[in-house]
This record gives structure tokens, sequence and C-alpha cells, in this order.
């Protein structure tokens, strides 16, 4: 008798989160009933965590990937999920592992799904590779690969492997270093430009005056990590003094308090703030 009233418990979940979804989103797809069957009938009888009743928790469910959950966990992710939502263009600046990329890709992929764009476009900026580019093995794409290598990582990790690849051969979704994108305009794309601590004054310029209509961009970045070479201006630094007033353009910033990653990530940031304030005299 439990086991018939925990399947019916679960029949009861696996529909409210489909009609949460489909009000939420206005379309269900196959991927997401299977994400929803997959993600409730697994979990544990005793502790279902992937059930929300919290309605600020679920306005912050970004996307059901694979099977997992994703969703803004601290108030500052909170903040970039609704600036997203709210703005054609966000910046999101703030130290590694506090989801800066991640989200932003699985906000992308939401809104591919959700049909708000047709496209979604990630760059980033091949500081390194300069000269030494000719000197690497391969053609160019073996040679512009490894700089991309973490937005494959979360796509890898939010899409089917076939879906994944149907996206890319159609070019539903591109992955470019930064320079690739001087002379177009992008229109009906959701565009991240990740590690843009590393992108020039001139290449922010260029890479937001190439949206187009129904584009929405994210820029990502952590302005303590700029590896450029140090007679040259990050055009993320620079950026927040520009067009900080203009309307529809929002800056999240982020702390080692939305760290997400390894606990040490969160000790490691901090050691390097405090002797960043030592040697600089401010403590």
């Amino acid at each position: 008798m439990r086991g018939e009233q925990f399947e019916i418990d679960q029949i009861e979940k696996i529909f409210r989160e489909l009609v949460f979804l489909l009000t939420k989103n206005g379309i269900l797809n196959t991927n997401d009933v299977d994400t929803v069957i997959d993600l409730i009938c697994d979990s544990n009888p005793q502790q279902n965590n992937f059930v929300l009743t919290s309605p600020d928790e679920k306005e912050h469910i970004v996307l059901l990937a694979k099977n997992s959950l994703i969703r803004a966990k601290t108030p500052s992710q909170k903040k970039y999920v609704d600036s997203v939502r709210n703005n054609d263009v966000v910046f999101a600046i703030g130290p590694a592992g506090t989801g800066k990329t991640y989200l932003a890709v699985a906000m992308a992929i939401a809104s591919l799904k959700n049909r708000e764009v047709n496209k979604i476009v990630l760059a980033r900026p091949a500081v390194e590779a300069g000269e030494s580019l000719g000197f690497l093995p391969g053609d160019l794409k073996d040679k512009i690969d490894p700089y991309l290598r973490p937005l494959y990582d979360a796509l890898d990790d939010m899409l089917p492997p076939e879906k994944f690849k149907n996206f890319m051969e159609r070019r539903v979704i591109e992955i470019m270093p930064l320079a690739y994108m001087r002379g177009r305009t992008i229109h009906n794309s959701f565009v991240i430009l990740d590690e843009a601590q590393n992108a020039t004054a001139m290449q922010m310029k260029m890479f937001l005056t190439r949206l187009g209509v129904n584009s929405k961009a994210v820029i990502t970045g952590d302005d303590t990590q700029i590896d450029l070479p140090p007679k040259i201006i990050s055009g993320l630094v620079q950026i927040q003094n520009v067009i900080k007033s203009i309307e529809g353009i929002a800056f999240v910033k982020f702390n080692s308090e939305d760290v997400v990653r390894h606990r040490l990530v969160k000790e490691i940031i901090d050691a390097y703030d405090e002797y960043k304030k030592k040697e600089n005299g401010t403590i």
C-alpha cells in the first residue's frame, strides 16, 4: 500500500512540474517530459530534492538539462538571471567558480528551446594564441579549440550528444574566437562573450556593435584576472565607465560568496584578495 501511494505521489509530482513548465514556457517538448520523469523517478522516496514548492525557487529555474536541474542558487545568481531576462545586454563580473558562464549558457539554451532566439553564438578571446598560434600542431580548428573548451564543456553538460552535434552541424550553435565576429551582424541570437577581461577596448566595442534585431548579449569575465599585455586596456574594465547609464544594459557583480565549485575555491579566492590588500598596504 505504501508503495502504491509513493507511485501516486510521483505521478502527481510529475504532472505538477509539467504544468509549471508549460505555464512558464508556453511549450513542452519531449526532452522536458523525459527529464522531469527521469529526475522524479530516480529520486530518493524519502527526499525528493527536485520538486519545488517555493514560488521564488521556481522563478529562478533556468534549464532542465539532461539529468539535472540548473537554477540560480545565490542572491547574485538570482539577480543575474533576472537581469538577463529583463535586459538586452548584461555584464557578469566576478571570480572563477561563481557560475557566470555556466548560467549564461543555460539561459541561452533555454531561450533557444523556448523559441525566443534562433541561434546561440559563443565567443572567447584567444589572447594566448597570438604569434605562437602558428607553431601549434593541427589545422586552425585544432589550434583554436583549446581556448574554447570551457564553452564546449558547458554545452556538453546540458545537451544530449546527438542534439549538440546536430546543432553544431546546422550552425544553430556557433563557437568561435572573438576576432571571428568582426564584420558580422547577428540577428535573433543569444550571444555570449566569455573571459571578456581579455578582450581589448576595441574588441569589446566591436563585439557590442555586432548585435542585430532581437538579439541578447551576455558578457562574462573577471577583471582581476587579465592576461593582456600591461599597456593594453581591458575592454571589460573600460566598459564599466563607458555605458553604465544606458537603459537596457545591466551589470551584475559576483564575489567569493557566490562560488559554487569546490569549497576550497572560495577560500583560495579570499586568500588571494587578502594577499593583494597586504601588497597594496590597504590592511
